[in-house]
């Protein structure tokens, strides 16, 4: 378990801090500060702070040794004595130490760090006894309260801001859902709070009370009152107001609400010394009352699965503790990381919920406890024997919650069941007013809210809602006449289909953040609708539409394998129905891509795409063939046709004539990339100069998937850098790459760093390609991108090379080539090739490096990515200069002569000064080198003075020792 929950409270003495005596009070003071070992508080000016059990160990340690430095492993081993933990702990609870006492605001300095050996107490501290406030003899306040639970986790700031309004407010409302942990929250609460507020607190359990006339007979017995009037109300008050401070903990008032509020009411009214705080899972609603709404505890997010980043949440941390506690303790490793984090989200975070699920793990361990999770069983498992009968089960928590509802508030939580995820309240409305009128509903769903069983937030301009997992399995647990079910599961899905033809086309929308966030969380509610459509009971015509409809989304967010998925199965059911062409085209479209990137089936993928393309061109359909061009350009990229690439690009440019800006920046990025490869930078250049102004500023063309207005950025770095601008290039690269950062697209990210590290290599630059390279990876990784990790890998084994370990990165390269060769992924063999056989001529091998030279130029020759053409007949020459005889000196020559010529044809400055530079050093080495300065000066002179590159640096070099002999 994380070693530094700040939620935690223990009731345990520090025996390595002080010995004490039930009847000694030890205290420190210092500054506005006071320190009581006794009852384990920090207070200021009076007033307790919220303080977990090691920072309070940690602190009195300090304190009680002023002015003199305690050794690192002496506070390790006093505050963590049966935990191994590292310095990383220990600074994390010195960093929140010094926020509370108020050093990184300015104020006064008390903890002081000494390096290398540990920390100092450096503020004047007194030393006493004595009850706190009272002098040495303790006048104990009149109080019936429970323990206080041992550990607490992540409610600190709960119980600082529920405090601050007890102190403000004499009606404090804890309202939450049912197992959140009001009650323990508000005991932990009562426990803490200063004079004069202590003086008389009463603990009022109603949830035994089952009639409303009896809640002021309840607590009045709980005062200890008698009473034989009928008016008991009056009584209460008369008591109250003849009394001193006096707090009533009102415990589990949801079922009672009424009584409750009227009797409250009239204690606001006529007993001003005393305050409230409720529990309830609605509030009172009456004049006076202040609401704090108790969230569950944190969980760690989706795909957050670093064991230590997850365990420091709250609801992990009590679940581990909870376990342990039940004899479990859990040895966890990395590959824990993501049940665990799923386990609690899958509990929403609910304290009751992961409490009986703890106890669970030591009969079925951690990973089939998750696993049952899933069956609803957790439902049905047993709580403490001392827990409240509503607290037996999680089931019971529900049930009582459940039959507060009338009965069109139950009916209306059943259709709220079949939402996964988040809704909105036209979803509601859509799927639920057939069971009545929109009035109804609005105010049924108003009333589910302020009974905690529908989670509500404001979002925007507008709401959002959502079921916690537990409070969904609970509804879904009762019977509903299947007829009536699949009637709103449809509704359900035909509501979806419309939210995604409206919303899908506008997914990369960088504008408004919010708006897609909301976006992504709909897309739960989407899968549950093809999980019915494509099941034994749904309707499989409503299902190819939302799949149809859903496509675009998938596809932005980069979850290709279930887009291959849902678009396989909506083209299995489609070819047994009758045929909408319209809909298998956005089918074939999708299914495509998304094998072009997931699996490596490029004969499947060509076979889709190719089939969405012929139906669109008998449809007669312009805009349906250019959505189509666009994956089918970047599919023959990917597979190493660059001619044939081209020649999409050059028939989407003809389907784009007259159609908007977006179209024309899609068609542009298509055309400059593949000329691009082509070798014609100048043509080039001017096409993805276009594209870049007639990109939208807040969005990307509405196709399935062409070239992000990012990826074309760093193409238009690559082709400045090759024309001869190294530092107009970085600067592209920078404006490209924040782009990426910015479209939340992880596909288009991943292309975009590919081709930035290409540009950092040429550049010399290999901290920011290996930044490049592991962002690359990062992504591949998590979206499951293969082709895209094997680049990576190669770009790995590259910067190996230039680093210094030729012989790993050999292997590296070699492992890459041959997984892209495999996977018939192309784009990017041949400067991995090149990467090799530079490796390979590092280490002599240069048999090899010839051989892989001459195949490779083959095929680029042959496929039609030129603009590499330069750098091979360079290496090539290289290779022949490592033989000895003049006849390879003069090879060597008419390869570099080759490499020059081609390179001034494209206009690739850059490769041409690599090739001069090896030139120069052969007529140097021959007894020419006037005509070595000369050959490299003119190369110079096509260059800025500011441009920097390694390659400038090396050539400039050259030139100045030559002035130098």
């Amino acid at each position: 378990m994380n070693a530094h929950s700040e939620g935690e409270f223990s009731e345990v003495p520090l025996a390595k801090v002080a010995r004490m005596t039930p009847s000694q009070h030890e205290i420190i003071s210092f500054g506005p500060f006071t320190l009581q070992l006794s009852g384990r508080r920090l207070l200021r000016d009076g007033l307790p702070l919220y303080l977990g059990a090691r920072a309070f160990d940690l602190l009195w340690l300090l304190a009680s040794r002023p002015n003199e430095v305690v050794h690192k492993r002496e506070l390790l081993s006093a505050v963590w004595p049966e935990v191994a933990v590292d310095d990383g702990s220990l600074r994390f609870q010195i960093t929140n130490l010094r926020k509370l006492l108020g050093e990184q605001a300015g104020g006064p300095k008390y903890i002081s760090t000494v390096v290398g050996r540990g920390y100092c107490f450096v503020a004047e501290t007194s030393r006493g006894r004595g009850k706190i406030g009272t002098g040495t003899v303790a006048v104990h306040p009149q109080r019936n309260l429970p323990n206080r639970a041992t550990h607490i986790f992540g409610r600190s700031a709960d119980n600082n801001a529920i405090a601050s309004l007890l102190r403000n407010e004499r009606l404090v409302t804890i309202v939450g859902t049912g197992g959140v942990g009001k009650t323990t929250v508000a005991v932990s609460i009562a426990h803490d709070l200063p004079e004069p507020l202590n003086e008389a607190i009463h603990f009022i359990d109603l949830g035994a009370t089952s009639e409303p006339s009896l809640v002021v007979p309840t607590v009045l017995s709980t005062l200890g009152v008698s009473v034989q009037s009928k008016d008991p109300t009056s009584a209460l008050i008369a008591y109250l107001a003849n009394s001193g401070q006096t707090l009533l903990l009102l415990d589990t008032c949801e079922h009672v609400i009424e009584a409750v509020a009227a009797m409250a009411s009239r204690i606001l009214a006529a007993a001003p010394s005393t305050r409230m705080l409720a529990t309830s899972r609605e509030q009172l609603q009456i004049d006076g009352e202040r609401v704090y709404k108790l969230q569950p505890l944190a969980c760690a997010p989706v795909q957050h699965f670093d064991l230590n980043a997850v365990q420091s949440f709250p609801a992990t941390q009590l679940f581990l503790q909870r376990a342990a506690a039940s004899g479990t303790p859990l040895h966890l490793d990395e590959s824990d990381a993501e049940v665990l984090a799923n386990l609690c989200r899958k509990l929403d975070g609910l304290p009751l919920a992961l409490e009986l699920a703890a106890a669970r793990v030591g009969s079925y361990g951690l990973h089939k406890t998750a696993d049952l999770l899933d069956k609803h069983l957790m439902l049905s498992w047993p709580g403490q024997r001392t827990a409240p009968q509503r607290q037996k089960s999680l089931q019971a928590a529900l049930d009582w919650s459940y039959g507060l509802l009338s009965d069109f508030e139950r009916r209306l939580l059943h259709q709220l069941a079949l939402f996964a995820g988040h809704f909105s309240m036209e979803a509601v409305l859509d799927v639920a007013t057939p069971l009545s009128d929109e009035i109804t509903v609005l105010a049924a769903i108003d009333s589910l809210v302020a009974k905690s069983m529908v989670v509500a937030w404001s979002a925007g301009t507008g709401m959002r809602y959502r079921l916690l997992d537990t409070t969904r399995a609970h509804a879904l647990n009762f019977h509903i006449d299947q007829g009536e079910l699949n009637a709103m599961a449809k509704r359900h899905a035909i509501h979806y289909i419309e939210w995604s033809n409206a919303e899908g086309v506008f997914w990369h929308n960088q504008s408004d953040m919010e708006r897609r966030s909301h976006r992504l969380s709909a897309l739960a509610n989407v899968r549950a609708a093809l999980d019915w459509c494509f099941g034994p009971v749904g309707d499989h015509d409503v299902g190819i539409d939302l799949a149809a409809a859903a496509a675009p989304m998938f596809l932005s967010m980069s979850l290709l394998g279930e887009c291959q998925q849902w678009m396989s199965r909506a083209l299995e059911v489609l070819a047994g129905s009758a045929v909408n062409d319209s809909q298998e085209i956005r089918l074939q479209a999708a299914l495509g891509v998304s094998l072009m990137f997931t699996r490596g089936e490029s004969e499947t993928a060509r076979k889709a795409l190719k089939r969405a393309l012929v139906i669109a061109e008998q449809r007669g359909d312009a805009e349906e063939q250019l959505s189509i061009l666009g994956p089918l350009h970047l599919f023959h990229l990917s597979t190493g046709e660059f001619n044939t690439s081209l020649g999409y690009a050059e028939q989407a440019v003809q389907h784009a004539v007259g159609r908007d800006s977006a179209s024309s920046a899609q068609v542009n990025s298509l055309v400059g990339v593949s000329l691009h490869f082509k070798g014609e930078l100048s043509r080039a250049r001017d096409a993805l100069v276009a594209a870049s102004i007639q990109s939208p500023a807040n969005g990307n063309p509405a196709t399935y998937l062409g070239i992000e207005r990012s990826v074309a950025g760093t193409f238009l770095a690559r082709t400045l850098w090759l024309q001869g601008g190294p530092n107009e290039a970085i600067a592209e690269l920078d404006t490209a790459l924040k782009s990426a950062e910015l479209v939340a697209h992880p596909l288009s990210l991943s292309i975009a760093m590919m081709w930035a590290c290409t540009v950092f290599l040429w550049n010399g630059d290999l901290p920011e390609a290996t930044k490049s390279m592991e962002r690359m990876s990062e992504c591949a990784i998590t979206y499951s991108l293969a082709a895209h990790r094997a680049v990576a890998e190669g770009f790995r084994g590259e910067l190996a090379c230039q680093s210094g370990d030729p012989v790993g990165g050999i292997a590296l390269l070699r492992q890459s080539l041959q997984e892209l060769h495999q996977a018939n992924y192309k784009l990017h063999t041949t400067p991995l090739s090149i990467a090799l056989i530079e490796a390979l001529c590092s280490v002599a091998r240069y048999q090899e490096a010839i051989e892989l030279t001459l195949e490779t130029r083959r095929l680029v020759e042959e496929n039609g990515d030129t603009v590499y053409l330069p750098e091979l007949f360079r290496l090539q020459g290289r290779i022949l200069l490592s033989r000895t005889a003049d006849k390879n000196k003069e090879e060597a020559q008419d390869s570099f002569q080759k490499s020059l010529m081609l390179s001034r044809e494209q206009g690739a400055v850059g490769w041409e000064l690599r090739t001069a530079m090896d030139l120069a050093l052969l007529y140097r080495g021959r007894g020419r080198s006037g005509e070595a300065t000369l050959l490299l000066q003119s190369v110079l002179e096509k260059f800025n003075a500011e441009s920097n590159s390694a390659d400038l640096r090396g050539a400039r070099l050259f030139l100045l020792n030559s002035n130098a002999l």
